[in-house]
């Protein structure tokens, strides 16, 4: 089956934000974690860096991709005609 270019956009576009919401968990998640000593002696919300992202930081990050991500390709699939409408 050949896709068309409006298809093969489509699956860019997605492959993009896709590909750029992992690398922010890939930082969020490891690197972070990897670098949490020299983090140390920054702070937020009075707790060292490392610790807030163990904690919690990192969970708001992970609901924040999830949150876009809905968010971008529901935009996404109106825009090239893809949506499932109301149900």
């Amino acid at each position: 089956m050949q896709l068309t270019q409006k298809h093969q956009e489509y699956w860019s576009r997605n492959l993009k934000i896709t590909a750029l919401l992992l690398f922010i968990w890939f930082f969020v998640t490891f690197v972070v974690g990897w670098f949490s000593r020299e983090l140390a002696g920054v702070t937020v919300l009075g707790f060292p860096l490392p610790f807030y992202m163990a904690a919690q930081g990192s969970l708001i990050v992970y609901v924040a991709i999830i949150w876009y991500y809905a968010r971008y390709m529901n935009s996404l699939d109106i825009e090239y005609g893809v949506h499932e409408g109301e149900e």
